[in-house]
């Protein structure tokens, strides 16, 4: 395994993220502790996951882990644990949202449910435009000052607010966001914009959402072909919009002998400013495969074949749009 600092902070994580939302809904408590366990094994110490995360039985996702936690004691010390704030988790008007009010109590049950003492990283999972900076970063000195939370981090936010986040905190002589998670892969670039270049310039690690595009660049085409079944509607339409491009993608992938999927992922660790990405496996497996894309070699021809396949925006704001 791989280990990076996370953004300025000075712990270390692993560069490949477990992510956790198909605990539950998608994937059986028993198959997501046999997972966590395997992760551990193969050095994964970096674990995502979110309050609202188990779909209709929110919170759902939050107690597997917690579950697996309380029969495995010695595990809690080895991992760098994040969650995250901000989606309705109840009907009441401050079950969500980023309100000093709602952090507060938002923490205290994801504690319950994960059975732990602490949040290594807790992450705003979307931007509040009605609560100002100073009021969550008051409420995150508190929960920092009783040891419930060691670092701050953001989640779907736009360079701007990163900028306005991390200046407030710097005012206040706190620390701020040290990190980022976007949706980020050879399909959506949007970030190279202004998000990966606001996040190096505040030393926020990025941590890539969807790496695989929603499946897309883990190899539909081979997949649907041997299966005979027609992907969903919404995959069948951007398996169109691309198809010339995940041709070449998959015919890529097998001449260096390795998975489509290993393939995206590998992409996306060479990135600039990228922590690692967030990896969602259903199964042991699928873990496994995503780890193999830390030990995939791209050389500059096929990172230069990539970028013609699935351009970026063309750089950095303002550069990528004007002289």
């Amino acid at each position: 395994m791989e280990y990076t600092q996370l953004g300025r902070a000075g712990v270390k994580v692993s560069r490949i993220v477990l992510g956790t939302m198909n605990f539950g809904p998608e994937t059986e408590e028993a198959d997501a502790h046999r997972i966590m366990d395997r992760a551990l094994e193969l050095g994964v110490n970096f674990f995502d996951t979110a309050n609202v995360y188990g779909r209709a039985r929110k919170g759902w996702t939050e107690e597997i882990i917690g579950r697996w936690f309380a029969s495995r004691p010695e595990a809690r010390d080895r991992i760098v644990l994040a969650t995250k704030v901000y989606g309705a988790m109840g009907e009441g008007p401050n079950d969500r949202g980023l309100s000093a009010y709602s952090i507060r109590a938002q923490v205290e049950a994801s504690l319950r449910r994960l059975q732990t003492d602490r949040i290594d990283l807790y992450q705003f999972h979307h931007v509040d435009r009605s609560v100002r900076w100073e009021e969550i970063w008051e409420a995150v000195e508190v929960l920092v000052a009783q040891g419930k939370v060691v670092y701050s981090g953001s989640s779907n936010f736009a360079g701007w607010m990163i900028a306005q986040a991390n200046e407030q905190a710097a005012k206040r002589g706190g620390l701020g966001l040290v990190s980022e998670q976007s949706i980020y892969s050879l399909v959506n670039r949007t970030i190279e914009l202004e998000v990966i270049p606001a996040s190096q310039q505040y030393g926020l690690g990025v941590i890539p959402w969807s790496p695989l595009a929603g499946g897309l660049l883990g190899g539909v085409l081979a997949k649907t072909a041997e299966s005979g079944r027609r992907a969903g509607e919404h995959v069948a339409a951007a398996v169109e919009k691309h198809r010339p491009a995940l041709e070449r993608y998959e015919a890529l992938a097998a001449e260096k002998g390795i998975a489509p999927a290993v393939l995206g992922l590998a992409w996306v660790l060479s990135r600039p400013g990228v922590t690692g990405p967030i990896i969602g496996p259903r199964t042991v497996e699928q873990l496994e495969d995503a780890v193999a894309a830390l030990d995939a070699d791209l050389d500059e021809k096929d990172l230069a074949t990539l970028d013609e396949l699935f351009p970026g925006p063309g750089g950095a704001a303002p550069e990528a749009y004007a002289w």
